[in-house]
């Protein structure tokens, strides 16, 4: 057994040299470390694995009903019939919606390998194929838009399509975005729908500020509809017009002046005039 004064010793070497090292230092998670996989934006990275087939009619719309409620929109700008309905994995509990992805197919002959933009509007009632780690229920128009000229319908008759599939930030050229206040909203309970927002197509916050006011307030989340309803409940009249500030699921703001006017009507649609493009 070592003689105290010898643990003594090395006790004053250890802590002599920890204190010419520096002050210990905690590592703290990456902000990316700490937000949930769903939310995040990939490095552009393909991921394999993924599969398709298509509903509908060869050339039609897909799905115009559904989980996430776009009903006959999506085969209207700025949607045009490219959509599909997602497996679990994308569709999340209705936080998939309006979500956009790219996709391509190189397993056949009739595949172009050129990638296709296709938004996230329904959830796949058929679940998994395989070993497939999501599927897209796609429209015909969709899927067709990945092969090659004139082989569209041969890749449609291939039955479950192997392809690779990636997150994308959506872009709707020309598009702006959306507000639709719910048909059965009122100056004390007010029901929003955001629409068509650039960036990751996800909302993590909306924040509302009225007239005559200089400080927002959070309205939570709901529901979805090619995106996500948003509700102010708290009791009191609400003064508008209303300027929302939008946080995108990679972090960026957007605040619309006067996003509803002063004068709204349930029902009606507002565009704005801007985006995060």
């Amino acid at each position: 057994m070592e003689k105290p004064s010898t643990l003594l010793l090395v006790l004053l070497v250890l802590l002599f040299l920890l204190a010419r090292s520096g002050p210990i230092q905690l590592l703290q998670p990456s902000p990316a470390a700490t937000t949930p996989l769903h939310r995040r934006l990939p490095n552009g990275s393909w991921l394999p694995g993924a599969g398709a087939t298509y509903y509908g009619a060869p050339n039609g719309d897909g799905s115009d009903g559904g989980a996430c409620g776009c009903q006959t929109a999506v085969g209207k700008q700025p949607f045009d019939s490219t959509i599909a309905a997602g497996s679990t994995p994308l569709y999340r509990g209705g936080e998939g919606c309006g979500a956009c992805y790219e996709v391509k197919c190189t397993t056949t002959a009739a595949c172009s390998g050129q990638p296709v933009t296709i938004v996230i509007t329904d959830q796949s009632p058929g679940g998994l194929f395989h070993s497939e780690v999501a599927h897209f229920e796609m429209s015909g128009t969709a899927m067709g838009a990945m092969a090659k000229p004139g082989m569209a319908d041969k890749l449609r008759a291939g039955g479950v399509l192997t392809m690779q599939h990636r997150r994308v930030p959506c872009k709707y050229p020309g598009v702006n975005v959306a507000f639709k206040v719910d048909q059965g909203a009122n100056p004390f309970y007010f029901d929003v729908l955001v629409e068509f927002e650039d960036d990751g197509g996800d909302l993590t916050a909306v924040e509302l500020m009225e007239a005559g006011c200089s400080t927002w307030t959070p309205i939570t989340t709901i529901d979805t509809y090619c995106s996500a309803m948003w509700r102010s409940n708290n009791g009191r009249k609400l003064n508008a017009p209303f300027v929302l500030r939008l946080t995108s699921d990679s972090g960026r703001l957007l605040v619309v002046h006067n996003a509803i006017p002063a004068g709204w009507k349930p029902g009606k649609t507002y565009r704005s005039l801007v985006n995060y493009s």
